[in-house]
């Protein structure tokens, strides 16, 4: 009898690391980017990580001093400082694989002819004007552009964050990433989950669990390592965004 209730609960655990695996989804950071001919927050990055069927393709975005929306990460690339610089000195800039660095209206209309979800960082701005701003014309844009239902958004900035859930859609995914406020706070405000680096939560395991009884998702950044991606796969994290797409997918197949 002890041997057969032994193989159940071996059975049982075994069954339960699969449907984790099964569970969690593939967010490529920046883009598949880490491939020939492409670059970060390019929008070949966005089409080659449509191409490898990521669940998510994550991008940056700023607003530019004339009020359009750009993609990319850096406050200040390649000498041209996002926030200060009008939209043609910005969509001048030349990315890595050679293309230019693209504007928002250029990622969504690509994104519009995919399927993976699109991510959207607003990044940090000087001013919580300058965020609102930003919100307000990310959202406009997504409804004329018909992307409501593949839109989800994450900021480090709580102005930004309670922007989106203020002016988005009821219901679409919003995430706070700056990893200092509780599951109970996040739900509180209204955001879609936990969105943290993960060494967020090895200090604290107990977040993904409580967020999972608040009924909330959990979203783990940047995660390249192969061992710290099976960690977070055994406890049942939702997204993980790496910059190793390839890795990822590999290691939940083996599961």
């Amino acid at each position: 009898m002890k041997i057969k209730n032994l193989i159940l609960m071996s059975v049982m655990v075994l069954s339960a690391g699969i449907i984790q695996a099964q569970n969690t989804q593939v967010i490529a950071h920046r883009g598949y980017w880490k491939t020939y001919s492409s670059a970060q927050n390019s929008i070949t990055a966005l089409v080659k990580a449509d191409s490898i069927q990521c669940y998510g393709s994550e991008f940056d975005v700023w607003l530019s001093s004339d009020n359009q929306l750009v993609v990319n990460h850096d406050a200040v690339y390649k000498g041209v400082r996002m926030e200060t610089s009008p939209l043609s000195a910005c969509h001048a800039v030349i990315l890595n694989n050679g293309e230019n660095l693209p504007t928002l209206q250029e990622y969504m209309e690509k994104g519009k002819t995919l399927k993976t979800r699109l991510i959207l960082e607003l990044k940090e701005h000087s001013t919580p004007e300058q965020e609102t701003r930003a919100v307000e014309g990310i959202v406009k844009m997504t409804k004329e552009m018909g992307l409501e239902d593949r839109m989800e958004y994450i900021s480090f900035s709580r102005h930004a964050t309670r922007e989106f859930i203020r002016l988005a859609p009821k219901g679409t995914p919003v995430y706070y990433l700056n990893g200092d406020l509780t599951p109970q706070e996040l739900k509180e405000w209204g955001c879609a989950g936990a969105d943290y680096h993960y060494k967020v939560f090895k200090k604290h395991p107990e977040w993904i669990e409580e967020c999972h009884k608040l009924g909330m998702k959990v979203n783990a950044w940047t995660v390249n390592d192969a061992a710290d991606m099976k960690w977070l796969i055994e406890r049942g994290t939702d997204f993980i965004t790496t910059n190793e797409p390839v890795l990822l997918q590999g290691i939940l197949k083996e599961n």
